[in-house]
């Protein structure tokens, strides 16, 4: 799955350490999101999307090889 975290992220000027403790996981768990080798499960993706203010599907969206 892809995602804009990076970007969103960026934007606010905010460390994968800063992010990480606004979400309450580890910023191995920040990264891995970032780069796409874990996908979070639906609650923290809720919770991402809360705090960016933004819709899942806004920062979250399928590869295309798995659509």
């Amino acid at each position: 799955m892809k995602n804009r975290i990076r970007e969103l992220r960026a934007e606010r000027g905010w460390s994968q350490a800063d992010l990480a403790e606004r979400l309450d996981v580890s910023r191995q768990s920040v990264n891995a999101i970032e780069t796409g080798r874990y996908d979070p499960s639906l609650p923290l993706a809720f919770t991402i999307a809360r705090l960016f203010g933004l819709a899942v599907e806004a920062i979250f969206s399928p590869d295309q090889e798995s659509a």
